[in-house]
């Protein structure tokens, strides 16, 4: 993980100064496509989940497992392909990708509340605003919790896979519970991620690299909000 401190040679404030401005810039531009992904998803999810004929049309029919499972799909091509991708075409796609993740979760206004979905997205975003501060500003490296992390997201799918066909809430609770602490986790060693990456790349100079850069950041929070939302919403949401 790369330090701050160690990429400011001795003497160089000015330097110094020039690469905190454009840290900033870059953190601020990583979280504003990331709360532009949410509105556009939150958007979506919330014309769909209103409108009785589309869901039926969309849940009531095996479309449901397209609508679910096409959002997995999409997001493993876009970070197979961002690299051949301009800027302005992968920004496009990964709105796109937004609006379709809203299309897929636009079932949990038929499933809860509309007063608990409020109640725990403001959780999730208090929650979320907290470990990401932290990621951002500790000293700690936290590359070694991120790969422990990642080995549990996939024990997470795997998990919910076999959930499917067993059907047990015991089960369910404990994938729901883990499912919080570690996109928690995600959050904190994503954000430092993200820094440690810009920091690195500081000095290219190429800011189509450094644009797409701030994409995929963009994306990596953005599923780290929405997937501790839903863990959170399975937990405490008081479902219709």
């Amino acid at each position: 993980m790369a330090d701050y401190e160690t990429i400011r040679p001795a003497g160089a404030g000015a330097r110094g100064l020039e690469v905190d401005a454009g840290l900033r810039a870059h953190m601020n531009k990583v979280y504003g496509l990331m709360s532009v992904a949410m509105v556009v998803t939150g958007i979506v999810a919330y014309a769909v989940g209103h409108n009785t004929a589309l869901m039926q049309a969309i849940f009531g029919s095996p479309l449901r497992w397209v609508v679910m499972f096409a959002p997995l799909v999409v997001v493993f091509g876009f970070g197979a392909m961002i690299n051949r991708m301009s800027y302005s075409t992968a920004q496009a796609v990964f709105f796109a990708y937004a609006a379709l993740m809203g299309l897929s979760l636009s079932f949990i206004f038929l499933a809860y509340t509309g007063i608990s979905i409020a109640q725990v997205f403001l959780v999730t975003a208090i929650t979320f605003a907290g470990l990401s501060l932290y990621g951002y500003t500790t000293k700690r490296d936290l590359s070694a919790m991120g790969t422990f992390m990642m080995m549990g997201v996939i024990g997470l799918i795997v998990a919910s896979v076999v959930n499917i066909f067993l059907a047990s809430p015991a089960v369910m609770f404990a994938i729901s519970v883990l499912g919080v602490l570690i996109f928690a986790g995600l959050t904190a060693y994503d954000t430092q991620n993200i820094k440690a990456m810009y920091l690195q790349m500081a000095n290219s100079g190429d800011r189509e690299w450094l644009g797409k850069s701030a994409i995929m950041g963009a994306l990596q929070l953005y599923l780290d909000f929405l997937n501790m939302f839903m863990f959170l919403l399975q937990l405490m949401g008081n479902r219709n």
